[in-house]
C-alpha cells in the first residue's frame, strides 16, 4: 500500500495544523500575559520601596545581581529593565482598563509605547492598535514613525470619532504615510500602481489588518449584470451582461 499523502489528506489535515498552530499561539500568549504580570508586580514593588523605604540605584542594582545569581541565565532583569518594571507600573496603575492591554502585548512593544506615545490617550491607541492586529516590534515602530495617532486626531470629526473608538482600524483616515513606495514626488499613475504591487503588505497595513486584496480586478453582481472592480484606474467597468 502507498504511503503516499493525496491531494484529499493534505486537505483534511490542514484542520489539524489550524488546530495546532491556535493551540500554541495561545500558549504563547499565555506565557507572555504571565511574564507582564511578573514585571508589573515586580514594578508594584520596587516602586513602593523607593517611596517608603528609599530604594536607590545601589539598592536596585544589588537587587537584580542576586535575582541572577538566584537564577542562572535568567534575562530581563537587569537594573535598567528592573526600573523600567517601575516605571511601567507607575505609568498604568490609576487606570485598570489601560493596565490590562499592556498584558496583550509583549515586553518590547510595552516599552515602545511607554517611551514613545506622550499621553494617556496616544498609549491607549496604540496598545489598542497593536493588541488587535497583533504587531510586530517593526510594524508597531512603523505606526508611531508615520504618526498614525496624530493623523488620526487631525480627521474628519465623523471618522476621528468612530476611529478613535476602533484604535484606528477598519476605518478610512484623511490622509496616509507610504513612504515605503519609494516613488518621486511627481510620479505618473502607473509607477504608482507598480510600486504599491511590489509593496503589498505594507501598503495594506497602512489601511489596518482588517482590509485585504482580493485581486486586481474582483467580479461583483448587480441586479443581472456582472462587474469588475478594476484596479488598474478605480473605475467599475462592466464585463458582462445577461
Amino acid at each position: 500500500m502507498s504511503n503516499e499523502l493525496t491531494p484529499k489528506n493534505h486537505v483534511e489535515y490542514d484542520e489539524i495544523i489550524t488546530i495546532i498552530e491556535r493551540a500554541r499561539e495561545n500558549a504563547f500568549r499565555a506565557v507572555n500575559r504571565e511574564i507582564i504580570s511578573m514585571y508589573w508586580k515586580i514594578g508594584t514593588y520596587v516602586s513602593d520601596k523607593v517611596k517608603n523605604a528609599g530604594f536607590k540605584k545601589a539598592i536596585v542594582k544589588e537587587f537584580s545581581e542576586f535575582i541572577q545569581s538566584k537564577f542562572l541565565g535568567i534575562q530581563g532583569f537587569s537594573a535598567s529593565n528592573i526600573w523600567r518594571m517601575r516605571q511601567f507600573y507607575e505609568t498604568y496603575k490609576d487606570n485598570e482598563r489601560i493596565a490590562a492591554l499592556t498584558h496583550e502585548l509583549n515586553w518590547t512593544n510595552n516599552l515602545i509605547i511607554m517611551a514613545r506615545a506622550k499621553t494617556e490617550e496616544a498609549r491607549e491607541f496604540y496598545l489598542l492598535l497593536a493588541a488587535k492586529n497583533r504587531y510586530s516590534t517593526s510594524e508597531l515602530e512603523r505606526q508611531i514613525d508615520s504618526m498614525l495617532f496624530e493623523r488620526t486626531m487631525i480627521s474628519d470629526e465623523k471618522n476621528k470619532l468612530f476611529i478613535a473608538k476602533n484604535a484606528g482600524l477598519a476605518s478610512l483616515r484623511d490622509n496616509y504615510v507610504l513612504e515605503f513606495l519609494d516613488i518621486p514626488h511627481n510620479h505618473k499613475e502607473r509607477e504608482l500602481r507598480k510600486a504599491i504591487l511590489a509593496n503589498l503588505k505594507d501598503f495594506i497595513l497602512e489601511f489596518g489588518k482588517d482590509f485585504s486584496f482580493v485581486g486586481e480586478e474582483y467580479r461583483i453582481q448587480v441586479g443581472n449584470s456582472d462587474f469588475k472592480i478594476e484596479y488598474s484606474d478605480s473605475r467599475i467597468i462592466p464585463i458582462l451582461s445577461r
